[in-house]
């Protein structure tokens, strides 16, 4: 049976394929060591952030605008994960590299849906910081719970709504070529590659949508902190602006570590190496969901301290009930 089959589209015909071959990693020696640690960082990621939604939902202390961003931060690094991880694990362990095309289309819109919101929160706690540090006395007045709430709830419609027209697009192309996608999973990029037909559409659609989820956030992230570090060099005091700048500087980190690999690779293009750019791009996916809980947990005063108090609750709670233990026991 031939994995292409045919269907009309507006009097197009248009050759979709039963299955894609996802052959990302089938060059790449020691793939096993590769799947121990992507079981690891699925592990932690689900550990970790998991943790950081437990301690903000029950520490009312960290019911802030801030931290609602990094709890959609937590949900989506956790979502993301999953959308993504399992599939890799399977492949590498199963060599399960054939996908369905609806299973594929499906796979496609999670993961850049939940990728897309973790590059506009990065951007939300971008804008948080510029008006606490820039326009502090302004901060409750500018930047509320509910204000927050409704960010972050636009940031999700709006990635979705980006990523659901690309995806529709896809189903403008016709694939004649070949059913090969050079990538770890079922990536937007390659798989524009294998189009036999006019894709003008979907090609502006995908040249978009990384400037729309990528490098306008990069943009607006490195603005605001230029407005930042201008607002701090104002601050006589060096005690004050040095306790101003920690408060970014977990923040930072976050960007660091999720935007510099795929700028890189993006700014690299076709100078990469294959292997090379699928190691990188499946990193730099994999790595910032399992680092941003931990980062948060280190770097953060708020959280470190809601920890404290956390463990200091249940360490009361188990003296309490081994005092009531005795006194039964007693009786």
């Amino acid at each position: 049976m031939s994995p292409l089959n045919s269907t009309s589209f507006i009097n197009a015909t248009i050759v979709r394929p039963e299955f894609f071959f996802i052959s990302g990693f089938a060059g790449i020696p020691h793939t096993k060591y590769y799947y121990v640690f992507l079981c690891l960082c699925f592990a932690l990621t689900l550990l970790g952030n998991a943790f950081v939604m437990f301690v903000i939902y029950t520490d009312h202390c960290l019911h802030t605008p801030k931290y609602i961003a990094v709890f959609n931060l937590a949900v989506s690094d956790l979502c993301g994960s999953t959308a993504l991880v399992p599939q890799l694990i399977d492949t590498l362990l199963f060599k399960s590299h054939l996908i369905s095309y609806e299973a594929c289309l499906t796979s496609m819109f999670f993961v850049f849906w939940f990728v897309s919101v973790q590059s506009l929160t990065l951007t939300a706690l971008s804008y948080d910081r510029f008006v606490a540090i820039c326009f502090p006395l302004r901060y409750n007045e500018i930047v509320t719970s509910k204000s927050m709430l409704v960010i972050t709830t636009i940031l999700w419609i709006f990635a979705g709504m980006a990523v659901i027209m690309a995806v529709i697009f896809i189903n403008r192309i016709s694939f004649c070529k070949s059913v090969e996608i050079n990538s770890y999973f079922c990536d937007l990029g390659p798989i524009h590659l294998l189009a036999c037909n006019d894709n003008t559409p979907s090609a502006v659609i995908h040249w978009t949508h990384p400037v729309i989820i990528l490098w306008l956030p990069v943009l607006f992230i490195t603005g605001t902190y230029i407005s930042i570090a201008r607002a701090l060099l104002k601050i006589a005091e060096a005690s004050e602006r040095l306790k101003a700048m920690k408060t970014c500087t977990s923040h930072l980190i976050l960007v660091g570590v999720f935007y510099l690999p795929i700028c890189i690779t993006y700014a690299m293009g076709s100078a990469i190496q294959l292997n090379t750019r699928i190691v990188n791009m499946s990193l730099a996916t994999v790595l910032p969901p399992m680092l941003n809980p931990i980062i948060y947990s280190l770097k953060t005063e708020e959280i470190t301290e809601s920890i404290k108090k956390l463990y200091r609750r249940n360490k009361i709670h188990i003296v309490v009930r081994n005092k009531l233990k005795k006194k039964i026991n007693h009786k």
